[in-house]
């Protein structure tokens, strides 16, 4: 189906802070939801990824939800500066785990998208590495000088710990495209369809291992038993590499650090000053650094006896 700007009209805004989002109404009452990519964020090429990955995944019988064909052939169109796409309005229940089978059930799903994300490459998309993502994301914070001065010599100390360490670990772990944001708020149950993974936007070439402890309700060495279901399931569909779970506390420190730099690209807007009034003060980065202090310890003592 094609929908052009005539076709449609706006209606409900939806929860999205880094996108715009609504939900709209075409002439034959059918409900699609439009996604405004926020300008600067992704290139043309890194959404096309993204789009390919989904497409790629639904060729596969894995339930997403695809973008539309839109008016100009394409499933991306630009509006005043601003990317969109759209997408049909899929309901569906956040899915929660209740027994050992539903670990095991969200380990096939994984599993099934990281046979699909190995078989091409996402060129344009962020690589998942301390050497790449994560020293661009300290550079960030470093150098548009939003870390406090107070701070700033203990902030380049833990971070260059945390980068050294993940380096060491990252060596010779298979890095594939991958969706990056596997949280259980984007896996949804659908009885008639099965679980479906959601919001693609965050996809990555990464390490698999970053789909599977997003899941967990706690650090990796108090998880084994939930990872072990997991991979119960995943192993149905693809070989997992064991030695990537040693990643998943140095991917932790790497996610906040993310979030960090994340953050600092949205300082300007009115919502988020709002919403973070002490965001880069003393006081923040006091905690945000005895954070990081903390998830290196951890990372420190799991090195050491693993």
């Amino acid at each position: 189906m094609r929908f052009g700007q005539e076709n449609v009209r706006f209606d409900s805004p939806l929860p999205s802070y880094i996108n715009r989002v609504y939900e709209l109404q075409t002439m034959d009452e059918t409900r699609i939801i439009a996604k405004f990519y926020r300008p600067g964020r992704w290139s043309i090429d890194a959404l096309r990824d993204e789009h390919r990955f989904m497409v790629d995944c639904a060729t596969a019988e894995i339930p997403v939800v695809l973008p539309l064909m839109l008016a100009n052939g394409e499933t991306i169109d630009e509006v005043d500066g601003f990317y969109f796409s759209l997408f049909p309005k899929k309901a569906g229940r956040e899915f929660e785990v209740t027994c050992d089978e539903d670990w095991r059930r969200i380990g096939q799903l994984i599993g099934r998208i990281h046979l699909v994300g190995s078989t091409k490459t996402a060129d344009d998309r962020i690589v998942l590495h301390p050497s790449q993502s994560t020293v661009a994301d300290i550079a960030q914070l470093v150098g548009a000088g939003f870390v406090s001065t107070t701070h700033l010599d203990e902030f380049i100390e833990i971070t260059g710990k945390i980068v050294e360490i993940a380096e060491r670990g990252f060596k010779d772990i298979e890095l594939i495209r991958i969706h990056s944001d596997c949280h259980s708020r984007n896996i949804l149950n659908r009885p008639e369809e099965g679980l479906m993974i959601i919001d693609f936007d965050d996809m990555v070439t990464g390490p698999p291992v970053q789909d599977i402890w997003l899941l967990l309700h706690d650090y990796a060495d108090r998880s084994q038993r939930e990872i072990n279901l997991i991979l119960e399931g995943y192993e149905q569909f693809r070989e997992f590499d064991d030695r990537s779970l040693k990643l998943i506390e140095p991917l932790r420190a790497m996610r906040m650090l993310h979030h960090l730099a994340w953050c600092s690209k949205q300082v300007n807007d009115f919502q988020f000053n709002k919403n973070f009034p002490d965001w880069g003060s003393d006081a923040f980065w006091q905690r945000e650094i005895s954070d990081l202090r903390i998830q290196l310890q951890i990372i420190l003592e799991k090195h050491s006896t693993g």
